[in-house]
């Protein structure tokens, strides 16, 4: 399901009677809706950052409703499509935090290469419609998924922007896990606190103080 790692980790969870309901339900929603990211994208944060190779947690809430937006990375839009909006503020923070130029483009795929685990709480919504596969089933899921991160034993960082990020991201020990919680990126909360937070250095700062390599946070230009 995932080629790597997870597959052996979340396979308990995927036999669960919840996930089978929620197959089916994204089958239909899939048949008679036009919903994101595409199928062959909606695993694409497990697929590409392993269990193992995870050093970095980054939460989002649902994916982008636009068309040709999500593509299975939070915050994440593909090359060529309009940076959306807390992106860029992203991008504005990543620059005054690690001095590096902001990317010509929003796709944040060298990120989930290098160990940034970009997920979503809920992996699908439908066209235009925020939220909308709200308690399908997802939140389940990807609690269980936040579950087995929080398991390991080699220290993490999450980063948590936003109150919805926070509260899924509660119980995750501290003693084990750096856990950053900020304001999100959003326009209407970017100036409260998100700005100026340095979550990137930090990060770093922590990883490397566990003597693992930091995130090499700089994303290539296409």
């Amino acid at each position: 399901m995932f080629g790597n790692d997870w597959d052996e980790i979340l396979q308990e969870e995927t036999l669960k009677s919840y996930f089978q309901e929620l197959r089916y339900g994204l089958a239909r929603e899939y048949k008679e809706y036009t919903v994101y990211p595409p199928k062959d994208e909606l695993f694409s944060a497990l697929k590409l950052t392993p269990y193992s190779k995870t050093r970095v947690v980054i939460l989002g809430q649902d994916p982008y409703h636009g068309a040709g937006q999500a593509h299975g990375l939070s915050f994440s839009v593909k090359p060529g499509v309009r940076i959306p909006p807390s992106l860029r503020n992203i991008y504005t923070e990543l620059h005054s935090d690690m001095d590096v130029p902001v990317p010509n483009h929003g796709s944040l795929l060298h990120w989930a290469e290098e160990g940034v685990l970009m997920l979503n709480a809920v992996l699908t919504v439908r066209e235009g419609q925020p939220n909308s596969h709200k308690g399908l089933g997802w939140e389940t899921f990807t609690d269980a998924v936040m579950e087995k991160l929080n398991e390991r034993q080699e220290p993490m960082v999450f980063i948590l922007w936003g109150s919805y990020a926070q509260q899924k991201g509660a119980y995750i020990d501290p003693s084990r896990h750096l856990v950053m919680k900020s304001p999100h990126p959003s326009p209407f909360s970017a100036h409260r606190g998100f700005l100026g937070s340095r979550p990137f250095s930090q990060a770093n700062k922590y990883l490397e103080s566990k003597g693992l390599q930091g995130i090499n946070w700089s994303i290539p230009n296409i």
